[in-house]
């Protein structure tokens, strides 16, 4: 079953499907767990698409990580 990433309601546990989108939704998620700092940007964007990630709670970790890179 495809998942609305326009409307559903994301956890940490839901998995990253091809159907995939970097919308509103998915930004008040991540604004939710990262704080009012998160932002997309076009390498963080390619990394999720690239399927290294298989969840959203790995997309918040990945962000956190970069984030606390020197």
């Amino acid at each position: 079953m495809k998942f609305d990433w326009h409307g559903g309601d994301i956890l940490r546990t839901t998995l990253i499907d091809a159907d995939y989108r970097h919308t509103q939704n998915v930004r008040r998620f991540m604004t939710a767990q990262c704080g009012p700092h998160f932002k997309f940007d076009r390498e963080f964007m390619a990394w999720v698409r690239s399927g290294a990630a298989t969840n959203m709670g790995d997309v918040v970790d990945e962000w956190t990580r970069r984030e606390q890179l020197p």
